[in-house]
């Protein structure tokens, strides 16, 4: 056991898979939760929290680790309603995928004497709400902590051993690098898909029928990412939007370049271009971060929600 009791503010994949990844370890004492949706927290108390509290407030008493699993255009008001009731000694941790925003909306509520420690876990699915969570979700991926200047180093360490007993890679950045690494990685493809997809529901030469029965193409990878939380979404691109409008600027000019060589026939340069990107999925897949699979692994996640 590593914590006493772990406070779940929001109750959706990650928190849902949190917790049963803290019940399988044995790392947890008490597991509390709290979402808004009364339905939300009656399936958490039936799957996975040994108590649900239908305010952040009282599931935050007594916790000695807050994990805020809520969208990230959520954590000022849930931080300043929690705050009055955080422990002594208690740490406060997130897992939003923009890091900057989120210390802005929530460290001005932490008060002394509590740690809080930002964090970011490189782990989802295309699912979301309580019952999509499993615990095995964060085996061998990433979980980036953003720790700030006075964070206190036992409180550090500690949290660390939680996620690295749930599976996780463990690794700390600075947030202003940690929101740009994610532009590139996942919030800029992320616009990308729900772009292309967009694309798709405007042609009306191509008909719905059509674009899903040839979905085993490309296509179908982006209707996957595009399925993502509409909610969460919204909130990474309004509050990282600095870093996203930089890379898609990148990707902009990047797609100058292949249009212009399509046009002109460069043969060469496409290959080139194609040959040095696919050594990027190479390098994911030695990496341990994705299967070489037909289907990338998804029929292994379905049966896990």
């Amino acid at each position: 056991m590593i914590y006493q009791r772990v406070a779940l503010i929001g109750l959706g994949l990650i928190a849902s898979s949190m917790a049963h990844a803290m019940r399988a370890g044995g790392l947890a004492g008490e597991i509390v939760g709290h979402a808004r949706s009364a339905e939300t927290r009656a399936v958490a108390r039936e799957l996975f929290c040994d108590r649900v509290s239908e305010t952040a407030a009282e599931a935050v008493a007594g916790a000695d680790l807050v994990v805020l699993c809520v969208p990230v255009g959520a954590m000022e008001a849930i931080a300043a309603e929690i705050g009055p009731h955080l422990a002594p000694g208690a740490t406060v941790t997130d897992v939003g995928s923009v890091k900057q925003a989120v210390i802005a909306a929530v460290a001005p509520h932490i008060p002394a004497g509590v740690q809080f420690i930002p964090g970011h876990p490189m782990a989802g699915t295309e699912y979301s709400g309580p019952r999509s969570g499993f615990a095995t979700l964060f085996q061998n991926r990433w979980w980036l902590l953003t720790p700030l200047a006075d964070t206190d180093a036992a409180a550090l360490e500690r949290l660390t051993r939680l996620l690295a007993a749930m599976g996780a890679n463990v690794d700390t950045m600075d947030p202003p690098h940690h929101d740009l690494v994610l532009a590139v990685v996942s919030h800029t493809p992320h616009l990308i898909a729900y772009t292309m997809v967009g694309v798709a529901d405007d042609l009306r030469r191509v008909s719905n029928s059509e674009v899903i029965k040839y979905s085993a193409t490309g296509f179908r990878d982006f209707t996957r990412i595009a399925a993502s939380d509409p909610t969460m979404w919204r909130d990474v691109f309004l509050t990282n939007k600095d870093a996203v409008l930089d890379i898609l600027g990148r990707f902009t000019e990047e797609l100058f370049a292949l249009q212009r060589a399509i046009r002109l026939g460069d043969g060469d340069h496409l290959h080139a271009y194609f040959t040095r990107t696919r050594a990027i999925r190479r390098g994911i897949i030695e990496a341990g971060q994705d299967t070489a699979a037909p289907d990338f692994g998804r029929a292994a996640d379905a049966k896990r929600t």
